[in-house]
């Protein structure tokens, strides 16, 4: 099987190109089943990975031209973002078989991310090879490679201290927000969306008591759910614009493809506000807040990309920590490049299984005729070894004939490696 991954991240494409290239979960199996269409020809395994940091697309099918594969699949991702695969290519990255393999694994770890040993890429991964495998995508390699991504990942996790030198999103929003206003229990704060994302932002929020919290979603049932976890209110995504000046923060991470807050919305929050500063985090891509909210004064609004400044350590222990965790990625790697090898044998070996069963079968027919015509069976099963043992060497006597010089030295080389074994091993006892 060839192996290939094609994404771009964080540090390929700015936000907005990101955005362009986020699948919500429901939409992936389709995705999925749409790549399939267009590469019937080899019906290849595949699984996409989308996040707010990145959109990956993985792909393993039978032995061919790996070019015959990566082209066609770039101008279909290409398509999924409205823009020319030209345009793509600009902003995205391709790798084949081993460092594929070590793409994934280094994503699972969470060194690819744009948060060191960020825990929540792992989840996410696995989501999505969840999701490829309901849609009928997923197959043997491609499964393989992601659950030794995440064996490495766990073995990481446990074994480095990668984790313990990353400040996550959650945190970095509650530090950004702690420079803005003198006493964060005097602030209160909207959460717009009920996902994985919100509730981490919302649990490092409560830990520092604001005075109140409210969460709006488009599904009134799921917030209030989430909101009563936080002792907050839940509201309707539609009642955000009567109320958005009553907070001064705002945290905001949904899959809509559209923004939610505006720019008109802000302004007539501000107003109401007299001016009052208000603090906004966009997790969301595409964007939940329209960008040119940035520009307005007394607003502070941050994007992923604007908090990875903050999520940035250094030092020698984080050095050491991801030195520890490359080289049991590498082991990762060269383990799955061995299950490669070995599975690409498995075609010979079944031929060869099904050549050794159809000799035996001719030879045992022929032996149970000549019992039954009262042969003697000593001689009967002397002519099966015999006919047996003709079979087995007529092809590798007949090419060892048929070479010359460096070639037949080779393959005479070979052929006492592979047949005179148990001969050599017996002389080696004496």
């Amino acid at each position: 099987m060839s192996v290939f991954a094609l994404g771009l991240n964080h540090t390929t494409a700015p936000l907005d190109l990101r955005g362009k290239f986020a699948f919500a979960p429901e939409q992936l199996a389709p995705a999925l089943q749409g790549l399939r269409e267009r590469l019937r020809r080899c019906l290849p395994e595949a699984a996409l990975v989308s996040t707010c940091n990145r959109t990956e697309l993985y792909v393993a099918a039978a032995p061919a031209p790996i070019q015959e594969l990566v082209r066609p699949a770039i101008d279909w991702l290409a398509e999924q973002g409205g823009i020319s695969g030209g345009q793509l290519l600009d902003h995205s990255y391709v790798m084949e078989e081993h460092a594929a393999a070590r793409h994934a694994f280094r994503v699972a770890c969470g060194l690819d991310s744009m948060v060191l040993g960020e825990p929540q890429i792992l989840g996410q991964m696995k989501q999505a090879v969840r999701l490829a495998d309901e849609a009928g995508t997923l197959g043997t390699t491609l499964h393989q490679l992601f659950q030794r991504s995440f064996q490495v990942a766990k073995e990481v996790r446990t074994s480095t201290e990668i984790g313990a030198h990353s400040i996550s999103m959650a945190a970095a929003a509650v530090r950004l927000a702690a420079q803005i206003f003198e006493d964060l229990h005097e602030i209160k704060v909207l959460f717009v969306g009920a996902g994985e994302m919100i509730e981490l932002v919302a649990t490092h929020f409560e830990a520092r008591a604001p005075k109140a919290i409210a969460l709006a979603n488009r599904t009134l049932e799921r917030g209030e759910r989430l909101a009563s976890r936080f002792g907050g209110e839940a509201m309707h995504l539609a009642d955000i614009p009567n109320r958005l000046h009553e907070f001064d923060a705002v945290v905001s991470c949904t899959a809509s493809t559209l923004p939610i807050i505006g720019l008109g919305a802000v302004e007539r929050a501000l107003k109401l506000r007299r001016r009052r500063p208000m603090f906004m985090v966009d997790l969301a891509v595409p964007r939940d807040i329209e960008p040119e909210v940035q520009q307005v004064a007394d607003v502070y609004l941050y994007t992923v990309d604007d908090l990875s400044a903050l999520v940035q350590t250094a030092g020698e222990k984080r050095q050491a920590a991801v030195e520890q965790a490359e080289a049991i990625i590498d082991a990762g790697v060269q383990s799955f490049a061995h299950w490669m090898d070995q599975r690409a044998a498995v075609p010979l070996i079944q031929a060869l299984n099904r050549q050794a069963h159809d000799w035996g079968e001719v030879e045992l027919a022929r032996a149970r005729k000549a019992l039954a015509r009262g042969e003697s069976p000593d001689k009967v099963l002397e002519a099966m070894a015999r006919g047996l043992t003709h079979k087995m060497m007529h092809g590798t006597l007949a090419e060892l004939h048929a070479a010359e010089g460096e070639e037949r030295t080779r393959l005479a080389d070979l052929v006492s490696r592979l047949f005179l074994r148990q001969s050599s091993r017996r002389g080696e006892a004496r």
